[in-house]
């Protein structure tokens, strides 16, 4: 299986994104035929677009489908695959079925795509592709990601991270080439809104995903419904946060939540940042 060769931060400091992205076509294209998993957001559709562009037929791009993807993004994944003509599938995993993932651990993550990797590594194998890949970037390193290791260990690909790609260059690119994906907001399963310690379990999940519809039909773009036990602690961008606190919005936004299931419903003062639970792991646990 091809390998690519890490660039460092260091390489690629005074390198136009327009230059890595030539480089990032030149090792797809090296890697002969890919596998991309694709989860709809802003760093996978663009990779899936860039393998689709450097190998054609020799790459397709592939969705899993569980109780932790949502039919909002799965829908945003079909349309983005229809408009562009990406050769994709999607295929179930059962991450669910094991329990170490259900028992969401600090490490849920790495199961999450352990299972993942292992359903691609099997498509890959019956069809002959080379390689799988995902859309990892240089940004990601700073954040606390389990399921790197599963990458590691499965050998998967990240070519946006090889090429030394930041988020803002992805988007810009992805402007660039008129993916509507360029400024899609941060997306994450929805088992990331379950502190860590409670059970992922599929009512939990269905919970949160109508909790979570109903603020995006509220019109709000950028948030999280996080679940803590009868109460949903929303956490809304800070651009977006004056308009939830008026008294019109915070009263409606406490109907929605409580008419599709919770019992409580706080503002989380902070706004939403990326992983916010996190934050209650001790220091040696996000290494």
């Amino acid at each position: 299986m091809p390998a690519f060769v890490p660039i460092r931060a260091a390489e690629t400091s005074g390198v136009s994104p327009e230059q890595k992205e030539l480089s990032l076509l030149a090792r797809l294209a090296d890697a002969g035929s890919v596998i991309v998993a694709l989860s709809g957001g802003a760093d996978s559709a663009y990779l899936a677009w860039a393998a689709q562009r450097a190998l054609g037929d020799r790459a397709l791009s592939v969705t899993a489908l569980s109780p932790s993807f949502s039919a909002h993004d799965r829908a945003a994944v079909d349309e983005f695959v229809r408009a562009f003509g990406i050769h994709h599938e999607f295929v179930e995993t059962h991450e669910m079925e094991n329990p170490a993932y259900r028992a969401n651990a600090a490490n849920r993550c790495f199961y999450c795509k352990d299972e993942l990797f292992s359903v691609l590594d099997a498509i890959a194998q019956q069809r002959g592709f080379t390689a799988t890949a995902y859309g990892v970037n240089a940004d990601d390193t700073l954040d606390f990601r389990p399921g790197h290791r599963a990458a590691k260990e499965h050998r998967v690909l990240a070519p946006l991270l090889d090429a030394g790609l930041r988020k803002s260059e992805i988007r810009q690119l992805s402007q660039r080439a008129g993916l509507p994906t360029w400024d899609r907001p941060a997306s994450a399963c929805l088992a990331s809104r379950i502190p860590y310690g409670t059970e992922v379990t599929p009512e939990r999940l269905t919970l949160i995903e109508r909790g979570e519809a109903a603020l995006r039909e509220l019109g709000f773009r950028q948030f999280r419904v996080r679940l803590h036990d009868k109460l949903a602690r929303v956490e809304i961008a800070p651009e977006e946060m004056d308009r939830s606190f008026s008294k019109e919005t915070s009263a409606a936004i406490s109907q929605a939540l409580k008419r599709v299931g919770f019992a409580y419903v706080a503002l989380d003062l902070e706004g939403y940042r990326q992983g916010s639970l996190n934050e209650t792991l001790p220091q040696q646990k996000r290494s």
